[in-house]
């Protein structure tokens, strides 16, 4: 075979390649603008989940729903239905994070009080459990500064009132939320039942302001006030129904 047969088979070998990868090329293209209009549907997280929030809780708060994602998009392990019950999180889940398998398992595989909460020197982190108003419709989050206010009833107190317990404290962390059932009477005598959402709350505290957060929890309604650094925050007498309207 003489030389200008070689060049000439050569040439359409090489012409039948670059054929063949602009084929490809294509084809790849198409399948990752395809991958790109594809969704699936996965479970992700509409609130922030904290390490040791089990999953049936969160299920409970309302903190999961389906949202359709690009294909290209879904994480390994992206769970499609709620089905991890009995597991916790393992580490903090935020807000329209997917649900991944990984990082949830069983309550002995996190030490939420050595490996989450990091309490500042000199003081202890306390639990109390609030409603979701009473906790600024969950906007107080881990890191959070807020005011405890208190609420005391006529039947726990000679005195009836309202003060603030506590002026300003550090959320530690929010945890696992469960549900109770309240009972209203209107004057008619008709009663109706409403379930409300509680989810624990845990605050750095000293040992006096532990105490009054006891005494509070015993004896009144506990709330929150979400505050920060220019935050005025007084020493304001009681209110009563003698002062409410002064």
């Amino acid at each position: 075979m003489d030389r200008r047969k070689i060049l000439l088979v050569l040439a359409a070998v090489i012409a039948a390649l670059g054929t063949m990868l602009v084929w490809l090329y294509v084809r790849g293209a198409d399948n990752r603008a395809q991958a790109q209009f594809e969704t699936v549907d996965v479970i992700v997280a509409t609130q922030d989940i904290a390490p040791g929030e089990s999953f049936d809780a969160a299920t409970k708060a309302g903190k999961f729903e389906k949202k359709a994602v690009p294909a290209s998009s879904v994480l390994s392990g992206a769970q499609r239905d709620l089905s991890l019950d009995g597991e916790v999180a393992l580490t903090t889940i935020y807000t329209g994070e997917q649900i991944v398998s990984a990082k949830w398992g069983g309550s002995t595989d996190v030490d939420v009080t050595s490996k989450v909460i990091a309490i500042p020197k000199g003081k202890m982190a306390v639990t109390v459990n609030l409603t979701d108003p009473q906790r600024v419709a969950g906007f107080a989050k881990p890191g959070s500064e807020v005011a405890v206010f208190v609420a005391v009833a006529p039947d726990k107190t000679d005195v009836y009132y309202a003060n603030t317990l506590l002026r300003k404290v550090t959320v530690l962390g929010v945890g696992d939320t469960s549900t109770v059932t309240t009972t209203k009477t209107t004057k008619e005598g008709d009663s109706t039942t409403q379930p409300i959402p509680q989810t624990l709350v845990t605050l750095a505290v000293t040992q006096k302001e532990a105490e009054r957060l006891a005494w509070g929890t015993s004896f009144g309604t506990l709330s929150l006030g979400l505050v920060n650094d220019a935050t005025k925050l007084d020493g304001t007498p009681r209110v009563t129904d003698k002062n409410l309207v002064e």
